[in-house]
C-alpha cells in the first residue's frame, strides 16, 4: 500500500505540473493545502448544511431577509453565488436551513421592528436545490405560550421532530432560556414548551440580560449533543456550554438534561467571544467541523466574522472542541478540498509608493502594502492551464484610520477594476478578502492598485470556480 504522505506529496506535484506544465513558471506561485482560520470577513450566527448532493448550504444573519450560498468547498464559501430569500420585516436574526422529508425548511427569526416582538417563522422550498424553486411562507411557529422566541433549531430522533428554541419565559427581557416542544410537521409545533436549560453558571450570568441561545445538535452514539451559546454575545465572555441526553430518555422531560458546569469552547489564542456555530462534514464525509463567529477584535461587540476549524471527540462520546485555533497559524484544508495556488504578496512587482515590508503576522514574515498613491500598484503573474472562471482568496488587512472598511482596486488582464473590499480590524489582524475572476488559459497578470482608504495583503490563494 502506498504511503498516505507520499501519495499526497507525489498528488501536489501532479497537481503542480498540470498548473504549470513544463517549461513556465509563475511569480511566488506555491501549491499549499492549508488556509488561515477566516471564512467570511463579515458575519454572525453562521449555518452550515451539508447535503447529499455534495454541496454545503450556508446561511447568516444578513438582517433584511435570508440568504443563502451554494459552495462545493467550505473554504470558499464567501465567493460561492448566492440567492435572496425575502421574509418581509424586520430584524431577521440566526436563520437555519434544514432539510426535512424530501423539502427544505429555512427557520428564522423576525419582528415587527421592537425586538420585543421576535418570534420565529418557516418557509418551505421542495424544489431538490434550496437555492432554485420556491419559497412558501408557511406562517409562525410557536408554542401557545407565544412568547419571545430566537434561533430556532429542529432535533431529528425516532422518527419524531423536536423543535429547540431560545426564548423569555414571560414578557420581560430578563433572561433567555432554552425550550423544546414537539412537533406534528416541519412547521407546527402541537405541545406545550418545556423549559431544558437556564443560565445558572456564573459564565452564563455574568452579563444582563442571561442568556443560553444558539442551540445546535448533534446525535451520536446514543447521546442528543445540544451545544449552545452562553453570556452576551456583545462581550468577549460568549462562548458555548454543553447539555446532554440519552437517545433512549425523553427529550420532552427536563429530568433527561444534563448540563456541564464549565463551557466547551471560549476566547483564546487572541480570538473572542467565540459562539453561535454549526456543526458539518469535511467534503469526504472523514472529519467533524465547527463553524462559529467570533469579535473582529478586543471588545468589538457586534461586529463579527466567521471561522472555522476541526474538532475530535473525548472518549465520553461529547465534542472535544479545543480552544480557537492561533488565527496566525496555518491549518490544513478540509479533507477532500483540493490544493490551492499560493502568491505570496512580497514576491509581487511593485510600482509607485507600493512596497514589501515586515509582517510580524505575515506567513512568511512579509507582506505587500504601501499601495497609497493613484499610481501605486502590486502586480502577480498567473499562470492556469484552462480558461474559465477562478476564486481568489487573499489574506487581507485594513487599519484605515476612522474604522471604516477599505477597498483596493482588483484589475485582470488590463481589464475594468473592481472593487475588492478589506473589512477593518486593525493592521496584522489579518482577515479574508475574496472575488471571482475571469482567467485565460496561459499567463494572467492581477493588479491590485489605490482605492478607499489603505489595505495590505499577505497573500492570496487561486481555486477554480467549479
Amino acid at each position: 500500500m502506498m504511503n498516505k504522505n507520499f501519495r499526497n506529496t507525489l498528488l501536489l506535484s501532479i497537481c503542480a505540473l498540470l498548473v504549470f506544465p513544463i517549461g513556465q513558471t509563475s511569480q511566488a506561485a506555491s501549491v499549499q493545502n492549508n488556509f488561515y482560520n477566516v471564512v467570511m470577513q463579515e458575519g454572525a450566527d453562521p449555518w452550515v448544511y451539508k447535503h447529499t448532493d455534495g454541496y454545503y448550504y450556508f446561511t447568516k444573519t444578513t438582517g433584511g431577509n435570508v440568504t443563502i450560498w451554494k459552495s462545493a468547498q467550505l473554504t470558499t464559501i464567501d465567493a460561492a453565488p448566492s440567492t435572496v430569500v425575502n421574509t418581509g420585516c424586520c430584524n431577521i436574526w440566526a436563520p437555519e436551513l434544514h432539510y426535512i422529508d424530501g423539502a427544505w425548511y429555512i427557520y428564522y427569526a423576525k419582528d415587527d421592528g421592537d425586538n420585543v416582538n421576535h418570534r420565529m417563522y418557516v418557509m418551505e422550498n421542495k424544489s431538490p436545490d434550496p437555492t432554485q424553486g420556491m419559497w412558501e411562507y408557511k406562517g409562525q411557529i410557536t408554542d401557545p405560550t407565544n412568547k419571545w422566541a430566537i434561533d430556532g433549531t429542529v432535533l431529528q430522533i425516532g422518527g419524531e421532530l423536536y423543535f429547540i428554541w431560545s426564548g423569555w419565559e414571560g414578557d420581560v427581557n430578563v433572561r433567555q432560556n432554552l425550550y423544546i416542544a414537539h412537533m406534528s410537521n416541519p412547521w407546527t409545533i402541537d405541545s406545550e414548551r418545556v423549559e431544558i436549560s437556564r443560565p445558572t453558571h456564573s459564565w452564563e450570568t455574568n452579563h444582563v440580560p442571561h442568556v443560553n441561545e444558539g442551540p445546535q445538535v448533534i446525535v451520536r452514539d446514543g447521546l442528543i449533543l445540544l451545544v449552545y451559546s452562553a453570556s452576551g454575545s456583545w462581550t468577549n465572555d460568549y462562548c458555548l456550554g454543553l447539555i446532554t441526553a440519552s437517545v433512549s430518555s425523553d427529550p420532552m422531560d427536563p429530568a433527561s438534561w444534563t448540563k456541564r458546569d464549565q463551557p466547551i469552547f471560549k476566547s483564546g489564542n487572541g480570538l473572542y467571544g467565540p459562539g453561535h456555530h454549526s456543526f458539518t462534514k469535511s467534503p469526504d464525509d472523514t472529519e467533524d467541523w465547527i463553524m462559529y463567529h467570533v469579535a473582529k477584535y478586543n471588545n468589538a461587540g457586534w461586529n463579527r466574522e466567521v471561522r472555522m476549524q476541526k474538532f475530535t471527540w473525548h472518549a465520553d462520546g461529547t465534542p472535544n472542541l479545543g480552544e480557537p485555533v492561533d488565527p496566525n497559524t496555518p491549518i490544513s484544508l478540509p479533507s477532500g478540498e483540493p490544493a490551492h495556488l499560493r502568491y505570496e504578496g512580497e514576491e509581487g512587482a511593485f510600482g509607485g509608493a507600493a512596497y514589501a515590508s515586515e509582517s510580524p503576522n505575515g506567513s512568511g514574515g512579509l507582506k505587500a502594502g504601501h499601495i497609497d498613491t493613484p499610481e501605486s500598484f502590486v502586480d502577480f503573474n498567473v499562470h492556469v492551464q484552462e480558461a474559465g472562471e477562478y476564486i481568489l482568496l487573499a489574506r487581507t488587512a485594513n487599519g484605515t484610520a476612522g474604522g471604516g472598511w477599505s477597498y483596493l482596486q482588483l484589475s485582470v488582464n488590463s481589464g475594468e477594476p473592481s472593487r475588492f473590499h478589506i473589512t477593518n480590524k486593525g493592521w496584522e489582524n489579518w482577515g479574508l478578502s475574496t472575488a471571482r475572476v475571469q482567467l485565460k488559459a496561459g499567463a494572467n497578470k492581477i493588479r491590485f492598485t489605490k482605492g478607499e482608504g489603505y489595505g495590505e495583503i499577505d497573500f492570496f490563494d487561486i481555486k477554480p470556480a467549479n
